[in-house]
């Protein structure tokens, strides 16, 4: 058995599990046993993959497996990983080891929650492992579906709108998606010979120009949609408002990178000409997503609304950097994929758990929150300040990572949207230190707000495992560059050869 299955199959068993149980105190307890072992497993294939890495750099897939699944197509279960992978696997374990604990008074229907809950995590996982466009597909529906029974059951607000919205435009996103992977799928034997939906062979021939044209932006538009690319961003801020605590963490922290991952792994990877020709069109859209992720969450007064558009300018930043087409703002993208999807998941935790006990997610009505609840009050700040791309926590480094890479671009056009983007440092500094201004500091607004108790044993622990790892790649990011750096070797080959 290919260690690499068990990344689907413990929250398969976690699920059995709390199919079992018989109130919220026993599927809490099978979730976060389950989930901290999918943690610890994470943690054995980072160091696993630094120890086969010592010995030299490390460009190719590891611990691959090749499993015959529907012969007549050439569909196989194939999985491997490499440092970027394995990355995004650490990533996703934190954030739902987080989360679980972030839930763990979820009282309605607790058994269903936990189910659907790690029912999108095991979907995520399988997507990071996978190496057959076709088994890639089917565990990005897997992760995308229960995202409507998440929010539209256990939700807030206009829930079940909000629900149907994402589902519906996450659903079109898809449907260009297959058409773009049919398009890859029926291109991969250009010579002749069987189609194939293994990544890896089709990397080794050239799809024709014509097709990468047509399928490209197909390709990358159904990814982008996850990533909330302009004007398909839609769907991000009202379902991320709407969502439970864990599932907002889940969503923004890790979900919204499969889309960026997607394009990666995928549409740029195996379309390079195309990607390199047409890059410039989602330049543009990116860099609005940017500067307009930034200003919409200076004008909005809701804590979640806030957040939700802030993981738009920084999603939108991500697939910037992967559209300069270099090895550093590549390299800065994988980082800000990682640093956003911590900071992101500790955010939208906090913003529940203060809601949880002022019973209002509008800034308006809080104030003085650092006098009553010490320790949350300070977890938002430091999140605050690592979203801001303060020195010593991951968002500098990789902010820093992108803008240098981006700057490689000697052309007027690069230059003009670099420079565009960048000023999104300007506009996040305002929002985030109005807002930490506002609800942390000064007198307590609401008298009642005075009785609040802070943050409990679970609340601590799920907030404590995400800042280490936010500290832990601001002071120490080299080990996770390097990682990536060598991963990038297969498509900065391929790029070059198209950009030269």
């Amino acid at each position: 058995m290919n260690f690499l299955n068990l990344f689907v199959a413990v929250p398969v068993l976690t699920i059995i599990g709390i199919l079992f149980t018989k109130d919220l105190k026993g599927a809490r307890l099978v979730s976060a046993v389950g989930m901290g072992i999918q943690l610890a497993l994470a943690v054995f294939l980072v160091f696993f993959y630094f120890s086969i890495r010592g010995a030299g750099n490390l460009h190719e897939m590891i611990l691959t497996a090749d499993y015959h699944w529907y012969p007549s197509l050439n569909i196989h279960y194939f999985i491997g990983v490499d440092g970027i992978a394995v990355a995004m696997i650490a990533l996703t374990a934190i954030v739902i080891f987080a989360g679980v604990f972030a839930s763990w008074q979820m009282e309605f229907l607790s058994r269903e929650f936990f189910i659907s809950l790690i029912l999108l995590a095991t979907g995520v996982f399988g997507f990071f492992i996978s190496l057959d466009l076709f088994t890639m597909f089917l565990f990005y529906e897997l992760a995308v579906i229960p995202m409507y029974l998440l929010i539209g059951i256990w939700g807030s607000g206009p829930k079940e709108a909000s629900a149907m919205k994402l589902t519906l435009m996450l659903m079109g996103g898809s449907a260009l998606l297959l058409v773009g992977i049919l398009g890859i799928y029926f291109n991969s034997a250009p010579n002749g010979g069987a189609y194939t939906f293994n990544i890896l062979q089709i990397a080794k021939v050239h799809i024709p120009i014509a097709a990468q044209r047509f399928f490209f932006p197909l390709t990358f538009v159904g990814f982008g949609v996850l990533g909330a690319l302009f004007p398909l961003h839609t769907w991000s801020p009202s379902g991320h408002a709407s969502a439970p605590t864990a599932v907002s963490m889940l969503h923004a922290g890790v979900l919204m990178k499969l889309g960026a991952y997607g394009c990666f792994r995928v549409a740029i990877f195996l379309m390079p000409e195309a990607a390199t020709q047409m890059a410039w069109i989602f330049i543009i859209l990116t860099s609005i997503s940017v500067v307009y992720g930034a200003l919409g969450a200076i004008m909005q007064k809701d804590l979640k609304f806030i957040n939700a558009y802030s993981s738009v300018s920084h999603v939108g930043l991500i697939l910037f950097a992967l559209l300069m087409m270099n090895k550093i703002a590549m390299d800065g993208a994988i980082l800000q994929m990682i640093s956003h999807g911590l900071m992101t998941a500790l955010f939208f935790a906090l913003i529940g758990m203060i809601y949880g006990r002022t019973h209002t997610r509008d800034i308006r009505e809080m104030g003085g929150l650092m006098k009553v609840i010490p320790f949350l009050a300070v977890m938002y700040m430091v999140a605050g300040f690592a979203s801001l791309g303060l020195p010593g926590f991951s968002g500098f480094v990789a902010e820093m990572t992108i803008f240098v890479g981006a700057f490689q671009h000697s052309d007027l056009f690069h230059r003009v949207a670099s420079v565009v983007v960048v000023s999104s440092i300007v506009i996040t500094a305002v929002y985030i230190l109005r807002v930490v201004g506002i609800i942390l500091l000064g007198p307590v607004k609401n008298k009642a707000h005075l009785e609040l108790k802070d943050a409990s044993w679970h609340e601590k622990l799920s907030t404590a495992t995400l800042l280490v790892a936010i500290v832990g790649i601001g002071v120490l990011p080299l080990w996770l560059s390097d990682t990536i750096m060598g991963s990038l070797h297969p498509i900065m080959e391929r790029l070059v050869a198209y950009l030269h």
